[in-house]
C-alpha cells in the first residue's frame, strides 16, 4: 500500500480485494491498513479481533487472491508439527506455525503469505526452503499457543539438558563493553544473529563436535561441524549474512571487527552451569569471498576423563603410567594434527597434578586451563618462544615440564637437558610412528647419546571412530584369506575368535559411529634400542628390535580394536593404511 497523490493509501492485494468484493468499504479498509501498520500486526488479525469479518472469510479470500493453498488446522495434530526447527521467538513474533518438513522444504501456516520478512527470517533460521500456506487466524493463534507450550516442555531434551540457558542470554565471556576496541552493541536487528550463533554453539556441544567452521563462498555460505573427526554441513544461511556472522563471532572473541585483512585469534568462554564451562579457540582467515571463522571446542572435562577412557591396551597404559611417575626422563607424543595428542598430554598432567609437584607448561596456544598448573602462552612476536619459556622454567624449581611442541634444535636441546637433570619432560613431535620419532631427533642435530639417555617413552597415536553399540551388525563368515591379507595374523588372536562388525546407523549415532577411541604405538626405551641409536641404527632397525620386545604398531592396535568389535575394518583401513 503506497500513498496516493493526496497522501491517501493506494489499496493493493487483499485490501483492494476486500473493497472490490464489497465486503468492506474503502474508508474502513484504509483505516484498518493504517492501524495494522501502526500496531505491527497482520490485517487478518486486526479484522478478526475487531469483528469486521470472520477468520474463515479472510482466509478464503487470502488464498484466492494470492493463489496459496488453504489449510484447516483442525486436521493437524500438535504432535505432528516438526519440533526444534524454527526458533520459538520467530514463531511467536511472526505468527507462523511449522506444519511439515520434507526434502528440505518447510511448510508454515500463516495468515499473510506475502510477508517476505517472515519467510526470509524463518528460511535463514532453518536453512531450508519455506512454503507458506493460509490458515484461519483464530485457529492459528490457538495452535501456536499449544505448540509453544510443548516446545517449552521439550526444551531440555532439545538442548541436551541445557534447559536453564536461554539462547539470547547465554553467559558468554565475550569481553563486550563500551570500552572494548571494536566492540559493537547488540541491537534488535542483530538479535537473530546472536541467537543463531548461540544455537550453533550449543548444538555443537550437544553433538560432541570438536570444531565449527563458518565458510563464505561466492554464492553461498555454509556452517560445518567436525564430529568424530568427520566434517558435516549443518546449515547454509543466506550469503548476505556473512559479514554479520563474522562480526558477531569476532566481538564474542574480543577481536577487532574493523580489521578484515589479516588473520586474528581469540577465545570465548561459555558457562553452561556453575560447575561447567566450555572454551572456544577462535581463528579468522581472510578468504576471497570474506572471512572464514573456525572455532575449536575445548572441553576441560576431556583432560579429566581418566586414562582408562582413552583406549590404551593394558600393557600400553601400564608403560605410560610407570614412566609418568619416574623422577626424570622424557615422554614424547607424536601424530598428525587432530590425533588426540593434547588429550593424552593433559591426561598425564592431570595424573601428576598434586600439591607436591611444581608443573609448568609452554603451549601455543593454551587450549585447556588446568588449575594447579602454571601454563604459559608462547608469543614469538615478543620473544617468548618455547626455548625461552623452557629456560625460565628451569629457574622456577620445576618437577614436571610440558612443552607444546619440539620444533627446532634449540628447544630439543633444552628439553633434553631438563630431562637429564632431574625433571620429567612431556612434549610432542610431528612424525608418523614412534620409531621415526627417534631418528627425527637425530636428524634435527640432537647427539645420539642424549637421545638414548633422555627419551624414556614414545607414544604415536591416531583417533578412530567407535562403532555404535546400539546398531552395529556382524559380518558373517569372513574368509580366512581376507583376514590374512588385512594382517590379522599379527595380533595373536585365533581367526575363529575374530568377529568383525560393520556400521549401520540409527537415531543414536551418526552413520553407525558414535565417539572416538585412540590407537597407539607405545615404544619404551630399552638397552638394546639405546645401543641401536648410539650405533647409528635407522627407524626400520629400531622398529624390528622393538617388535621383538613386544612393541605393537598402529596397524596392529587398530586390528585388535576391530577384532574386539570396537571399530570397523573400514575405519581401521582409513586411519592406518598408507
Amino acid at each position: 500500500m503506497n500513498p496516493g497523490k493526496e497522501g491517501q493509501i493506494t489499496l493493493r492485494g487483499l485490501p483492494r480485494r476486500l473493497v472490490s468484493d464489497e465486503l468492506l468499504d474503502e474508508l474502513s479498509v484504509t483505516e484498518a491498513v493504517s492501524a495494522c501498520e501502526a500496531a505491527g500486526i497482520s490485517l487478518a488479525q486486526h479484522l478478526v479481533e475487531n469483528n469486521a469479518l470472520t477468520a474463515l472469510e479472510i482466509a478464503n479470500l487470502t488464498a484466492q487472491e494470492f493463489g496459496v493453498p488453504l489449510f484447516d488446522l483442525d486436521y493437524l495434530s500438535p504432535d505432528s508439527c516438526p519440533g526444534g526447527l524454527v526458533d520459538p521467538l520467530l514463531i511467536a513474533k511472526h505468527m507462523a506455525l511449522p506444519v511439515s518438513f520434507k526434502a528440505n522444504r518447510l511448510q508454515i501456516a500463516v495468515c499473510d503469505p506475502t510477508n517476505q520478512q517472515t519467510i526470509n527470517e524463518i528460511r535463514f533460521n532453518v536453512g531450508a526452503t519455506v512454503e507458506p500456506i493460509v490458515v484461519e487466524y483464530d485457529k492459528l493463534k490457538a495452535a501456536i499457543e499449544v505448540y509453544l507450550e510443548k516446545s517449552e516442555a521439550d526444551l531440555s531434551d532439545a538442548l541436551g539438558g541445557l534447559d536453564e540457558i536461554e539462547l539470547d542470554n547465554l553467559d558468554i565471556d565475550s569481553g563486550e563493553s563500551a570500552n572494548d576496541a571494536g566492540a559493537v552493541t547488540t541491537d534488535e536487528d542483530d538479535a537473530p544473529i546472536v541467537r543463531f550463533v548461540n544455537k550453533l554453539l550449543l548444538d555443537a556441544i550437544r553433538r560432541g563436535s570438536s570444531d565449527i567452521h563458518f565458510e563464505p563462498y561466492e554464492h553461498r555460505y555454509r556452517v560445518r561441524f567436525r564430529t568424530d573427526g568427520i566434517l558435516e554441513e549443518i546449515t547454509s544461511p543466506p550469503i548476505n549474512m556473512a559479514n554479520r556472522l563474522a562480526a558477531r563471532l569476532k566481538v564474542m572473541s574480543r577481536m577487532d571487527i574493523s580489521e578484515r585483512r589479516v588473520p586474528q585469534d581469540g577465545r570465548v568462554k561459555l558457562k553452561l552451569s556453575k560447575k561447567r564451562a566450555i572454551d572456544f579457540r577462535v581463528n579468522t582467515l581472510p578468504t576471497q569471498y570474506g572471512e572464514k571463522v573456525v572455532l575449536r571446542i575445548l572441553d576441560p572435562t576431556s583432560a579429566q576423563m581418566g586414562i582408562e577412557a582413552l583406549g590404551y591396551e593394558p600393557d600400553q597404559q601400564e608403560a605410560y603410567l610407570h614412566t609418568l611417575h619416574l623422577h626424570q626422563g622424557m615422554i614424547l607424543v607424536t601424530g598428525p594434527t587432530g590425533s588426540g595428542k593434547t588429550v593424552s598430554l593433559y591426561t598425564g598432567l592431570n595424573i601428576l597434578n598434586t600439591a607436591e609437584r611444581n608443573i609448568s607448561t609452554a603451549e601455543d596456544p593454551v587450549e585447556i586451563n588446568m588449575e594447579g598448573i602454571n601454563q604459559v602462552q608462547v608469543n614469538a612476536r615478543v620473544g617468548l618462544t618455547f626455548a625461552e619459556a623452557l629456560r625460565a622454567f628451569l629457574r622456577q624449581d620445576p618437577d614436571v615440564v610440558m612443552v607444546g611442541e619440539i620444533r627446532d634444535l634449540e628447544t630439543a636441546d633444552i628439553a633434553i637437558k631438563a630431562a637429564q637433570t632431574g625433571h620429567m619432560v612431556l612434549s610432542t613431535l610431528h612424525t608418523n610412528s614412534a620409531p621415526e620419532t627417534l631418528t627425527r631427533l637425530l636428524n634435527m642435530g640432537v647427539p645420539s647419546f642424549n637421545v638414548a639417555t633422555s627419551v624414556s617413552l614414545i607414544i604415536a597415536q591416531r583417533l578412530a571412530r567407535r562403532l555404535c553399540t546400539v546398531c552395529k551388525q556382524p559380518f558373517h563368515d569372513v574368509p580366512q584369506n581376507i583376514l590374512e591379507e588385512e594382517g590379522f595374523e599379527s595380533i595373536d588372536i585365533p581367526f575363529d575368535d575374530i568377529e568383525i562388525f560393520q556400521p549401520v546407523g540409527c537415531d543414536k549415532c551418526a552413520n553407525g559411529y558414535k565417539g572416538r577411541v585412540g590407537l597407539y604405538e607405545v615404544l619404551k626405551m630399552s638397552p638394546a634400542i639405546a645401543t641401536l641409536i648410539m650405533t647409528g641404527g635407522n627407524s626400520l632397525e629400531i622398529a624390528t628390535q622393538a617388535k621383538q620386545e613386544g612393541f605393537r604398531t598402529l596397524r596392529q592396535s587398530a586390528l585388535k580394536k576391530v577384532a574386539e568389535g570396537i571399530i570397523s575394518l573400514e575405519e581401521a583401513n582409513r586411519v592406518t593404511r598408507d
